[in-house]
């Protein structure tokens, strides 16, 4: 990958089984691409790269020890991240936790579920808890609910980014919400990076 000194790198790494996540996932993208000098990366999760419960793709994991920020993305099954998204997480192992390899990379989470609530939050737990073994720094959602002139987070998360579909497309409002986070994150990214180089 080639870098320029001002430029900034965000993965959106994901699983979505219905494109709910995917479709957030792309808000995200959109706003973090927003921002000049952000360069913004979707990956999709594929079940073929899951491997006797584990994923196993050498290349995605290169492509995130590369980035400025990482955002993990999936839907909430049963109080947690869907399978996949585990099998995920499981596969960074050896120095990217031994080693700290993504220390002080921003973090963050985004998830779905089909109900307001639906703890969502149990799932962006479980990616912030994750990000934090891994040294990484968590990134919240800065939106009072209730307070926005325009209805952003009307769910009420800041622990990271949720969603509940309006049938089987995303609220709009919750798109919207997924758009500024992707722009917040990018604006932060540039910011924390221009005081750790000063």
């Amino acid at each position: 990958m080639n870098t320029t000194k001002n430029e900034r790198y965000i993965a959106i790494v994901y699983f979505s089984a219905n494109g709910t996540t995917a479709a957030m996932a792309g808000q995200v993208a959109e706003g973090a691409g927003q921002v000049d000098g952000t360069r913004v990366r979707q990956i999709a999760i594929q079940g073929k790269d899951i491997v006797e419960g584990r994923y196993r793709n050498p290349e995605t994991y290169r492509v995130l020890d590369q980035m400025d920020a990482i955002v993990f993305g999936s839907p909430t099954y049963m109080g947690g991240p869907a399978a996949q998204f585990k099998a995920f997480a499981d596969g960074i192992s050896g120095p990217r936790y031994s080693e700290q390899l993504w220390r002080g990379k921003l973090a963050a989470g985004l998830t779905i579920g089909g109900c307001p609530n639906g703890d969502q939050s149990a799932s962006l737990s479980y990616m912030s808890i994750m990000a934090s073994q891994l040294g990484m720094i968590w990134m919240n959602l800065d939106v009072a609910c209730g307070h926005h002139p325009d209805g952003l987070n009307r769910l009420g998360s800041h622990l990271g980014l949720t969603a509940q579909p309006d049938g089987t497309d995303v609220n709009a409002l919750d798109l919207d919400t997924a758009c500024y986070f992707g722009q917040q994150l990018a604006e932060t990214v540039h910011r924390f990076k221009r005081v750790s180089e000063w």
